[in-house]
């Protein structure tokens, strides 16, 4: 008769567990602090993604979401007004990711849960990490275009130029660590590298407009660090009147990229799609609240951390990764939105607009 009541009391002791943690999240606030807008995927996918995976978690918890604009200051502002709002929980993509180390503490010491997103933390440990794996895109996006560069016979004794991320975003460090790896596979120097301060466009074509006007026809290729400062590079060698544009590479799968690998002028970019990051950073941040301890797949900065694997796309593969598969029971990106004003590129690669 003993066996009955113990299984009983284990199930009563899980239902009012449960409830105290339904209780715990009600009307919690949780801030989703990004970076900038010179990438659109904040707006059209890092945050509906966390927003939605939010509320099937906690329907009643409030979200808070503030965008920095690129400035370090206004994110240190952003984040204090989410802990006096009364945040218990603040994912954050930092602007800054050496200045964030303060905030991280700042907010940990007042029993302030920090998931560092996309961009690591290197100088404070945060409760987790959530990204792709930034440094294997780096490696992917460099050994893809060296690949690329000896299929086109690409006399040895030329070379690439590399535009990198910001230099305040640990992140692009990763990814300039994985490039820095990927080109030392071929024979393919880096003739020049910069980066780029707040990934902007802008900046990284004035700069490849330099290098262009130096090194000329000795550049067979560019390994961009994402899809704004490939397209800086594109406008650069079209101003310079280079036709064709030689192979740039990118990163983050942006409509724009994806465009301009159907026309021909950028080689490759890499698929993550961020509405899958964004929902793991919600369920971590809720384990966290209700106490639990997040499963990790390796430690990153002392950190633990959840690092997914992306997806190189060239125009071989585009149809069948970004057409064909659904995110969702959806098309990661509309056929009309992708091929408007491509239509006859996208047929060229099977894609009926």
């Amino acid at each position: 008769m003993k066996r009955p009541f113990a299984l009983s009391a284990a199930l009563l002791s899980a239902f009012l567990g449960a409830q105290a943690n339904a209780q715990t999240l009600s009307n919690t606030t949780v801030a989703f602090l990004m970076p900038d807008q010179a990438s659109t995927r904040y707006e059209q996918h890092d945050y509906p993604g966390f927003l939605a995976q939010m509320k099937k978690l906690c329907p009643t918890c409030k979200v808070i979401y503030l965008n920095a604009d690129g400035d370090a200051t206004k994110q240190q502002q952003q984040f204090n007004s989410a802990i006096s709002q009364g945040a218990k929980a603040i994912v954050l993509d930092a602007v800054d990711t050496a200045a964030a180390a303060s905030l991280v503490k700042r907010a940990q010491g007042q029993g302030v849960k920090v998931i560092a997103y996309d961009r690591p933390i290197p100088n404070a440990k945060a409760d987790y990490y959530v990204s792709f794996d930034n440094e294997a895109i780096g490696r992917l996006i460099a050994t893809s275009l060296v690949d690329h560069l000896k299929k086109m016979n690409m006399p040895s004794g030329s070379g690439v130029l590399e535009i990198n991320g910001s230099p305040t975003d640990a992140a692009a460090g990763l990814i300039k660590k994985g490039v820095h790896a990927g080109l030392a596979s071929g024979g393919y120097k880096p003739l020049a590298e910069y980066d780029t301060p707040e990934w902007a466009p802008s900046k990284a074509q004035q700069w490849a407009s330099g290098q262009i006007t130096r090194f000329g026809k000795k550049i067979v290729g560019v390994v961009a660090a994402n899809d704004g400062t490939a397209g800086g590079a594109v406008a650069a060698f079209s101003a310079a009147g280079v036709n064709p544009v030689p192979p740039v590479t990118g990163n983050d799968a942006t409509i724009a990229g994806l465009q301009y690998i159907v026309a021909g002028l950028q080689y490759n970019t890499i698929l993550k799609p961020s509405e899958i990051v964004a929902g793991a950073a919600a369920d971590v941040a809720v384990a966290l609240l209700k106490g639990e301890k997040p499963k990790a797949d390796k430690t990153l900065f002392n950190t633990p951390s959840k690092l997914f694997v992306p997806t190189l796309i060239t125009a071989e593969n585009l149809k069948a990764e970004v057409i064909d598969k659904k995110l969702n029971g959806q098309p990661i990106i509309a056929t009309a939105v992708l091929c408007k004003g491509y239509e006859d590129a996208c047929k060229k690669l099977g894609i009926n607009p």
